[in-house]
């Protein structure tokens, strides 16, 4: 039985080939919410991930726990020696999405806005900043930078590509039109870099290519939202940025926060300035 959080999550990316795809449902919703875990009720948890809750009891025996109020009990250890002030912002944000008010456009574009926020502060909070440094030390070494998202992934790549081009990187989009992302991949040699995004659910394109890239000893940087993702086995840097149930849609701020952040901070070090200035384009 794991004693604690590190541990537990450990245990449960060994196991996660080899469970059914309901226990794979639960793994990929307690790696991703582990503050929900804490807080929440198992009948809550189970609803949300639209399982029956007797699910969640037998998941929690299965690693070795009496029951799920164990398997919650590391959760609620791990939110109790989080960074000072996380878990009261996090309560007063959901305190402010249960008093919406109204139900007019307002109130939609208020809660968006507070669940990015709370989204960003998890950001802060969950990516190491040696991470982030080992990712801006491949980015500036690589030969060329082949760039990869599909569907709503897209804007993410978009922007690095206008910004990296912008910083004299040699850039390649693996662009889905035309049915060429595929066989363009191919050319990436290991002195260059993939650099993928992909969300739930994954674009079977994009993890075949991060596959047949990583065989081939390509380095991959990846921006996805799980530890348990297709991307993260194959990631040399992996940054996994957990998505919250959204109503309609997935924000995008997070991510985007990340990726502005990296080009940023290459954008530093290929300058050797503190302040770096990200060229824009003009009109001649």
């Amino acid at each position: 039985m794991p004693k604690d959080y590190e541990e537990l999550i450990r245990v449960i990316h060994e196991r996660y080939e080899d469970m059914n795809r309901s226990y794979q449902r639960i793994a990929l919703y307690l790696t991703q919410n582990p503050n929900d875990v804490a807080v929440k009720s198992m009948n809550a948890i189970a609803e949300t991930c639209g399982l029956h809750a007797s699910s969640f009891v037998r998941f929690a025996q299965m690693l070795g726990y009496g029951g799920f109020k164990e398997l919650q009990a590391v959760f609620q250890k791990r939110l109790s020696t989080a960074a000072p002030g996380f878990e009261a912002r996090i309560k007063a944000l959901e305190t402010e999405l249960s008093d919406r008010g109204n139900a007019g456009g307002g109130a939609f574009l208020h809660e968006l806005v507070l669940r990015d926020i709370a989204s960003l502060q998890e950001l802060l909070s969950n990516i190491p900043a040696k991470t982030i440094d080992k990712a801006i030390r491949r980015l500036e070494a690589a030969d060329t930078i082949y760039l990869l998202g599909q569907l709503r992934s897209a804007p993410v790549v978009d922007l690095l590509r206008y910004i990296l081009t912008m910083l004299g990187k040699r850039v390649v989009l693996l662009d889905a039109g035309g049915g060429l992302a595929t066989h363009m991949a191919r050319a990436i040699r290991r002195s260059d870099l993939l650099f993928a995004v992909s969300f739930r659910f994954y674009a079977t394109e994009v993890v075949n290519i991060v596959e047949q890239a990583a065989s081939r000893g390509v380095p991959i940087i990846a921006i996805t939202d799980s530890t348990l993702s297709p991307l993260a086995k194959n990631a040399t840097v992996l940054f996994a940025v957990p998505e919250h149930q959204y109503t309609f849609s997935r924000s995008l701020a997070a991510p985007m926060c990340l990726a502005q952040a990296l080009t940023v901070g290459l954008a530093a070090k290929l300058q050797k300035a503190e302040r770096p200035r990200i060229p824009v384009v003009t009109e001649p």
